[in-house]
């Protein structure tokens, strides 16, 4: 199994090296960076062609909302995981517009964060339940706000299947394990959702599936 290729970003000295040693603890993980900078976090990302970066938000010059965006511009095949002291309104939504594919706040227990790392390299979302709420919320009220534009694409009996799941944080291989498909119809079904429903990633498509369930 190829291991996942790490970058990590932070200017504090110290949270880079723990990360590392955590990183390091496992062996499907794979250190290839690290960076100190918003900056140097896009030099790397397009040198290193890491699958996962796990970024920080505040930091001093170029912060990590706008190098997340920049890299997705650049090279979006890396997966940006925002990793913060933070986790109010004014960093969680710039994020994950810039790009990023999960949220996470730097009190998530060790555990969490390797998992979230697999996760995300397998394209699945990392944010926890009481930031989805969030999401959620923002996005009724703006849905309330906006006048209702045409309908979209129905979606199909199986679509209707696996979102739900997608709302619940599955990956790919456990919904196709849970429905009994291939992880490749998984796949399309998840790329048809996110045609359908107009979200940009797997995050916009679990609050859309959210709101759909509420």
């Amino acid at each position: 199994m190829t291991a996942i290729r790490v970058l990590i970003v932070d200017d504090q000295r110290l949270v880079r090296a723990g990360l590392r040693m955590l990183c390091e603890s496992t062996p499907d993980l794979d250190v290839v960076g690290e960076a100190a900078d918003g900056e140097q976090a896009v030099k790397s990302a397009l040198e290193l062609v890491p699958d996962v970066i796990l970024m920080d938000l505040r930091m001093p010059g170029l912060d990590g909302i706008e190098a997340t965006r920049l890299v997705m511009s650049a090279r979006p095949e890396s997966k940006v995981l925002a990793l913060t002291t933070f986790d109010d309104d004014a960093h969680l939504y710039p994020a994950l517009a810039a790009g990023a594919a999960g949220f996470l706040v730097k009190d998530t227990s060790p555990a969490e964060l390797l998992d979230a790392i697999r996760r995300t390299a397998r394209g699945d979302y990392s944010l926890s339940p009481h930031l989805l709420r969030r999401l959620v919320a923002r996005a009724t009220d703006a849905q309330a706000a906006t006048p209702a534009g045409p309908p979209a694409d129905p979606l199909t009996a199986r679509e209707l299947d696996v979102l739900p799941l997608v709302v619940e944080g599955l990956s790919n291989q456990e919904i196709a394990d849970r429905l009994h498909l291939g992880v490749t119809t998984v796949k399309t079904h998840v790329a048809n959702l996110m045609e359908k429903t107009g979200s940009a990633n797997r995050v916009q498509l679990a609050v859309h599936g959210y709101q759909r369930m509420a």
